[in-house]
């Protein structure tokens, strides 16, 4: 009864100063913030430590999911393939998203903001960098799967184009992340619970609702229209060539046309390009949340915006580089075997392949830059 006393006395003495928000944040640090954000009362610690317990949690699912993709990936000679470079690459900006958490964790415990300005510029950079990156690698992952499924007779990518691609990435998420660093068009700001930073979406002027209309078409319409386009043609492409099959069968007056090796190995593409799409639902999931508050912000009805809700997209999008990793272990027959042989303690159980199953584990290693999508 004493400690319940206690707790009530303690929660009803921090109602009552009726602390902004900032309030132990320097007043350097606070000319960076939106008056919006300090129209509000600051929220109970419990948040704040909820949230960095929550976060401490994403880091260390994130950092050793996409730790051991990228060990099993790069140490495997049969993973090695040109489509799998794409996957590594993805898995190294879910790496970036979570190698900044430290700095939200600390904020947190500390119920503002540790590291400054600078801080909060670099928090914001890795942020844009994983962001626009792993949507144009989810992009780039589509089009590697049409080609290999809906055009085989173009050929696989070869180790150069995808090096190209590769790069091609980084170059594409380095304009809006680089201009907002050094001020040239848009800045980062902290947002919220001002425990993070993202570019600058509630200053209500004309640059900056161009600078997000601008980012929001570069970073999530094209990237999404990419996708929509390619898992489309797959989905037609398949379908069109089953029923040609189908067709020809019964011409024929037989029940299938594939031996049941070609059947394998096709279920084998149509499954991975299953998990492709379901992954980029999840990047969808991920990024939406983002995409809702900086255009409400920008262009809507920002009063229903609050500290606690702009929290929400960095959560979701958190908690997709914490699943991306393991939808390897469900789909990737040959992740599994090499996951079973280098981490027996996993529990992972994959059946030894026999000679024909081997052929079209060797097809699903060539597709298996599909089973990687982001969030970020």
């Amino acid at each position: 009864m004493a400690q319940n006393t206690t707790f009530v006395s303690t929660y009803d003495a921090f109602r009552s100063e009726r602390r902004m928000l900032g309030w132990n944040t320097p007043e350097d640090y606070m000319s960076h913030v939106h008056p919006y954000w300090k129209t509000f009362e600051a929220p109970n610690p419990f948040i704040h430590y909820m949230i960095g317990f929550l976060y401490t949690i994403f880091m260390f699912c994130c950092v050793a999911g996409n730790g051991v993709v990228i060990w099993i990936f790069t140490n495997c000679k049969s993973l090695r393939t040109p489509s799998n470079m794409l996957v590594v690459n993805l898995a190294i900006l879910d790496m970036i998203m979570l190698l900044k958490s430290p700095v939200m964790i600390i904020n947190s415990y500390n119920e503002g903001p540790v590291f400054g300005k600078l801080g909060c510029d670099v928090f914001a950079l890795m942020g844009s960098y994983n962001g626009i990156g792993a949507a144009v690698n989810n992009a780039a992952i589509a089009y590697d799967r049409h080609r290999t499924i809906s055009r085989p007779l173009d050929g696989k990518l070869s180790r150069k184009q995808v090096t190209l691609m590769i790069v091609a990435i980084w170059a594409w998420a380095t304009p809006f992340s680089v201009m907002p660093f050094f001020g040239i068009w848009g800045r980062f700001v902290p947002e919220g619970l001002l425990t993070t930073c993202t570019f600058d979406y509630m200053t209500e002027d004309s640059s900056t609702r161009l600078f997000v209309g601008t980012i929001f078409f570069y970073a999530y319409v094209i990237p999404l229209a990419m996708l929509i386009f390619y898992y489309s043609k797959i989905v037609r492409s398949v379908g069109a060539h089953e029923k040609t099959l189908r067709d020809q069968a019964k011409k024929m007056n037989v029940t299938s046309l594939r031996s049941n090796r070609d059947q394998n190995e096709k279920s084998a593409e149509v499954r991975i390009a299953k998990v492709a799409i379901a992954l980029s639902a999840l990047y969808v999931f991920a990024w939406t949340p983002y995409a809702f508050v900086a255009l409400t912000a920008a262009f809507g009805n920002r009063s229903i915006l609050t500290p606690l809700m702009s929290t929400v997209p960095a959560c979701c999008c958190k908690f997709i580089s914490c699943i991306n990793p393991w939808m390897y272990a469900i789909n990737h027959p040959r992740y599994r075997m090499e996951l079973q042989k280098k981490m027996p303690w996993f529990c992972i159980h994959e059946p030894v392949p026999t000679n024909d199953d081997s052929s079209v584990s060797s097809a699903t290693t060539e597709m298996s830059g599909v089973s990687k999508e982001t969030s970020s």
